[in-house]
């Protein structure tokens, strides 16, 4: 479905450091990483709405750039900052976007904009930025595409409506076998709908596999500060100190040894292995919430 190889990007202040990944038919991937790690960067590079100074894209089989109108025919995509006419009604801005796709459909547009409450006549600039969001939602539902790519789609959406699109994607990933790279800052949104998680920091790939696979390789572990000492910091991933305990991160092989040491251990969640392997490790003594 997509193949990214050696994608290479260079800014003043970033660089996306030639990076790989595939990603099959019926996948849902979860893109991860801290603001600024390259999330959005890749997507649009995908797209090719910007252009990349090495490495392969085929999305479909098909040279991204050679094939770049048939391969969008077949694309929904959403990103956290969505431009349309402000002038335009939600049912103008419809037609206008219907020319765009050969599958448009719209008895789905109609479906969604009903789903998402969303009043066919108001204008786009009487809309706010969480209901601009579910009408491009709506918009990249509605032609039957293979492959999407939503870039903090779930940014600015009330509870409901969050509910409604991770339930939304679940049913076409299951019912049509679609595929979906979903990036978010809302873990728990990954941990919903993700099979397999493509973590990037500081321009790097730092994690690529199934959820299942990532989420069985680390463990949390917790104990008094006087439990701390020089083995605990030098064998986790990473932690972090408070007033009167400590909490970090420990790979699978190390488990043994905190063991041991009469730790509180337990399976690690997803957005603890997201934390510590970005924030590292900290001796500072806080009541900051991680």
């Amino acid at each position: 479905m997509l193949h990214v190889k050696n994608l290479r990007k260079e800014y003043n202040d970033f660089l996306l450091k030639d990076i790989s990944f595939d990603i099959e038919e019926g996948d849902v991937v979860g893109f991860v990483g801290q603001n600024g790690a390259g999330k959005s960067t890749t997507m649009k590079l995908i797209l090719n709405m910007l252009k990349k100074d090495g490495g392969d894209i085929e999305i479909f089989g098909l040279d991204h750039m050679k094939h770049e109108e048939e391969i969008k025919d077949r694309i929904g995509f959403v990103f956290d900052s969505n431009y349309f006419y402000e002038d335009l009604r939600i049912d103008e801005s419809v037609q206008f976007f219907s020319a765009f796709y050969e599958k448009w459909d719209n008895q789905l547009i109609n479906y969604y904009l009903q789903t998402f409450e969303l009043n066919p006549k108001k204008k786009i600039k009487e809309l706010s930025k969480g209901m601009k969001m579910k009408f491009a939602l709506a918009v990249s539902l509605s032609h039957d595409a293979d492959f999407y790519l939503m870039d903090e789609a779930s940014t600015g959406l009330d509870p409901l409506s969050r509910e409604q699109l991770l339930d939304i994607i679940l049913e076409i990933n299951k019912t049509k076998n679609k595929t979906f790279l979903f990036s978010s800052h809302i873990i728990s949104d990954i941990e919903k709908i993700a099979n397999k998680i493509i973590f990037i920091h500081d321009g790097e790939i730092i994690m690529n596999g199934t959820k299942k696979e990532i989420k069985e390789r680390f463990y949390s572990v917790k104990g008094n500060l006087e439990d701390f000492h020089e083995k605990v910091a030098e064998l986790s991933v990473g932690y972090k100190k408070w007033e009167d305990f400590f909490v970090g991160l420990i790979s699978k092989e190390h488990k043994p040894v905190f063991e041991e040491m009469n730790l509180q251990i337990e399976p690690a969640s997803l957005e603890d292995i997201i934390i510590f392997h970005t924030r590292g490790k900290s001796n500072e003594k806080t009541f900051e919430i991680i």
